[in-house]
């Protein structure tokens, strides 16, 4: 149950951090399109393949806007990243991961 805590956490702080990003005037283009795709594209009622196929349907989910994040992640240069998490309340350079 903890370990589920603090990934509601640190999802809950990441989610600011892109935030943060979007609003960021030093963000390119590119990244502020790719980041509000993934946000749009978690959002919206339907998907590209079904949820309602087993396995199959929820596979897009998980890897389209994981992608869509990490490609735009690689577009902002770290000091904007950096500096977003440390204004979002987390001073780590990276998410944490497992």
């Amino acid at each position: 149950m903890h370990r589920l805590r603090s990934v509601g956490k640190d999802l809950k702080r990441e989610l600011k951090v892109y935030r943060l990003v979007l609003r960021d005037e030093r963000t390119p283009r590119s990244a502020r399109f790719l980041l509000g795709l993934a946000v749009g594209y978690t959002l919206l009622p339907f998907d590209l393949i079904p949820d309602f196929l087993p396995i199959i349907g929820h596979l897009d989910d998980v890897i389209i806007v994981p992608a869509l994040v990490s490609i735009a992640l690689k577009r902002i240069p770290q000091e904007v990243v950096q500096d977003c998490r440390s204004r979002a309340g987390g001073a780590e350079t990276t998410p944490r991961t497992a």
